[in-house]
């Protein structure tokens, strides 16, 4: 009898019965009360194995700090590379989450579509960003200088048609029992165009703009994990958000006092080197020799005088691009923890444990640093950009 009593119940045989079971059992799903995990036996600082996790995100850290720098040794064209690589691993990834297996088997060929809108977009976005370059590069042959102008001349017209034709090909795929799965993955292959691939691709444009805007931006979102985690490691007691029961005030209120103090001093650093503050106006691969723009020349601030009397100095010399870095550390304290948030509440949303972005850790703080890419583009875009005021006050709104 005892068997019986706990022996699972026969599943459903008809679809609309394993329908209503399906339901059933998702409602009686019991979920793990957060706010118990956020007690303190989940804190950081209380966690037995925190110096062996340190030990793995020093070591992933070494190696991409590694092949990050050796990419930017080797100039703008690999780094757009490394980005429009990374595009594609992340629309891969999150085209998958959406698959569902059953569905898709009676679908062959349906993921096609997913990858023929992500290409579509990608013609059309990076056409707009590099047609000036790309014109550029074949100035001195006349053939190729007609042949690219004249496909330029119709970029908005051809990549229109394309997206038309897309959108025929999926009506055309529609098929009886399907169509809420159908739809369901056309708006989820737009909302990753939309809120993924095309913020991110404007890191292309601000790289040819100048490595310095790509790596200044990225290096301060890594600082503040990095500061945000070891402030948490040594003195989080006080628990952050209930996604992330690891996540402290401590370390969150340390990590963004470290980056914008780094932001100041990175700034200077990074501006000191020509070839990371030259534009590049072609598709070449050859090293870059240009004059500093207004942003990296060095100003001198005077000191008040009751402070300039208990000090040696009485000033300092500071370039303007330095105070656009304060308001970047500052956006980047902000803005890319809730990345790691958003990370964590999509692998609940999908119960999983490991997503691309989180592969390396702190890497999901990284997507959300990709908002930042086109305020600084359009900054950047800005004709009077010499003037600090305004490019921050363009840049915050």
């Amino acid at each position: 009898m005892r068997q019986r009593e706990h022996s699972p119940p026969p599943s459903p045989s008809t679809p609309s019965a394993r329908l209503r079971h399906r339901k059933h059992t998702k409602s009686q799903e019991v979920f793990p009360d957060v706010s118990k995990l956020n007690g303190g036996s989940n804190l950081l600082v209380d966690d037995q194995n925190k110096y062996r996790s340190m030990w793995v995100r020093t070591l992933s850290s070494l190696w991409m700090l590694g092949g990050v720098i050796l990419i930017l040794y080797l100039g703008h064209l690999y780094i757009c590379a490394m980005v429009v690589v990374i595009q594609i691993l992340m629309a891969a990834e999150l085209f998958h989450l959406r698959r569902i297996v059953h569905e898709s088997k009676r679908l062959p060929g349906f993921w096609l579509i997913n990858w023929y809108f992500f290409f579509t977009a990608m013609l059309y976005v990076y056409g707009r960003i590099l047609r000036p370059h790309l014109v550029n590069t074949v100035t001195s042959d006349k053939f190729f200088y007609k042949l690219v102008n004249g496909l330029f001349k119709y970029h908005m017209v051809i990549c229109y048609f394309l997206y038309i034709a897309g959108v025929m090909w999926f009506i055309l795929t529609l098929k009886k029992r399907m169509y809420k799965y159908q739809f369901g993955q056309y708006a989820w292959t737009h909302m990753i165009l939309i809120v993924v691939f095309t913020q991110s691709s404007f890191t292309v444009a601000n790289i040819f703009e100048g490595i310095f805007w790509f790596i200044l931006p990225a290096s301060l979102i890594a600082i503040n994990d990095v500061a945000a985690y070891f402030f948490g490691f040594f003195f989080g007691r006080t628990p952050l958000i209930k996604l992330s029961p690891k996540k402290t005030w401590e370390g969150f209120i340390g990590g963004s006092f470290a980056t914008v103090l780094f932001a100041f001093m990175l700034a200077n650093i990074l501006g000191q080197f020509r070839w990371m503050t030259c534009p590049r106006k072609d598709l070449s691969t050859g090293w870059l020799h240009c004059d500093p723009g207004p942003l990296f020349k060095l100003e001198y601030y005077p000191f008040p005088n009751n402070i300039a009397e208990l000090l040696p100095w009485k000033g300092m010399w500071i370039s303007p691009v330095q105070w656009h870095a304060l308001w970047l550390g500052l956006f980047a304290s902000i803005i890319a923890p809730f990345g790691g948030f958003f990370a964590s509440g999509l692998k609940r949303a999908f119960k999983i444990k490991v997503i691309l972005v989180t592969v390396y850790p702190g890497m999901a703080a990284l997507q959300i640093g990709w908002i930042a890419r086109p305020e600084i583009w359009l900054s950047l875009k800005k004709e009077d950009i010499a003037i600090p005021s305004q490019v921050v006050i363009h840049f915050l709104w």
